[in-house]
């Protein structure tokens, strides 16, 4: 499981299940009317950082960005996502690598071989490279064919592992012709995000519902592996058949568990990923019984601690 948020997916999807068969969802809204902050955030990126990268020598943007690490975590939370952090040029640092779970940079200190690999951006990227229109509408291109496929698979999984319908009305192609076909200027408006989706529903939503801060399907995963089940990190990443495996390297991954213990950084989306791979390993590589596994100690948090 790739997302966190699947878990309380599935949990919403089992209690819809109790009194209807189908739901709508609003999957595809925010690819389609620029709801992510990632959009407003690389689009600004890219503008201010078009004369920093022209004007400071690549040296010193390099010292630059080693010095963003060393902020304050409140400080560093905002300025490891802008230009500063980018010691090059370019929307692919932006855009792809400046949101990912595990960027280049992380992966080579996480990896332990260096065989040349498929570009883990290259679908984005060329599809990003080709679409039409400004940065925005192109950005939005790319999420529409490559990162909006995976957040309907999980749909799909997690709702009809509950016997239950979920259906896309965001999706329908005729309407998804027709927002394609808007200007940027339209869905993002300064900080409002989906503007033209906000004013067309204004009469039907709550302004509490409308107006609050955007969140996603969060789960406490990092109160959970700093608690309740911080077992599951020594049992599944630290553990000597996790770290013999040869994949990754052992000290990296004891860095990350202690940081994201200590509070020193936030790995939770890193560590969820590297847990479940591990599981996957010893199901179908090692053929252990999925019920024996989440029998061992590990996996016996208290009630009232996960409470």
């Amino acid at each position: 499981l790739a997302f966190p948020s699947s878990i309380s997916l599935n949990y919403v999807s089992r209690l819809a299940a109790r009194d209807v068969k189908v739901v709508l969802t609003g999957e595809g809204a925010d690819e389609l009317f620029l709801g992510y902050n990632r959009y407003r955030v690389a689009a600004w990126n890219a503008a201010l950082g078009k004369p920093y990268w022209a004007v400071i020598p690549q040296s010193w943007r390099q010292d630059i960005s080693k010095m963003v690490w060393e902020l304050p975590r409140s400080l560093r939370r905002y300025a490891a996502h802008s230009f500063l952090a980018e010691s090059t040029a370019g929307i692919r640092g932006l855009f792809f690598d400046n949101f990912a779970v595990f960027p280049e940079a992380m992966q080579r200190n996480l990896l332990t071989f260096d065989e040349p690999r498929r570009d883990p951006y290259a679908d984005g990227a060329y599809l990003l490279s080709h679409a039409p229109g400004q940065l925005l509408d192109r950005m939005s291109h790319a999420d529409m064919q490559t990162y909006l496929v995976e957040l309907l698979m999980k749909q799909d999984q997690m709702s009809m592992a509950a016997s239950l319908e979920s259906r896309v009305p965001f999706l329908d192609h005729e309407f998804v012709e027709y927002v394609a076909a808007m200007p940027a200027r339209y869905k993002l408006r300064g900080w409002q995000t989906k503007a033209v989706l906000r004013m067309a529903v204004k009469d039907l939503v709550p302004a509490e519902i409308l107006n609050r801060k955007k969140m996603g399907f969060p789960v406490p995963l990092r109160g959970w592996l700093q608690g309740a089940f911080s077992g599951l990190l020594d049992e599944l990443l630290l553990a000597p058949q996790s770290l013999d495996r040869g994949l990754f390297d052992p000290d990296y991954v004891r860095q990350l568990v202690s940081q994201h213990r200590d509070g020193t950084w936030d790995h939770s989306d890193r560590l969820w990923l590297l847990m479940n791979l591990e599981i996957w390993q010893r199901i179908f590589l090692e053929n252990q019984i999925p019920e024996e596994i989440f029998k061992r100690p590990g996996f016996q948090p208290t009630l009232d601690r996960v409470a």
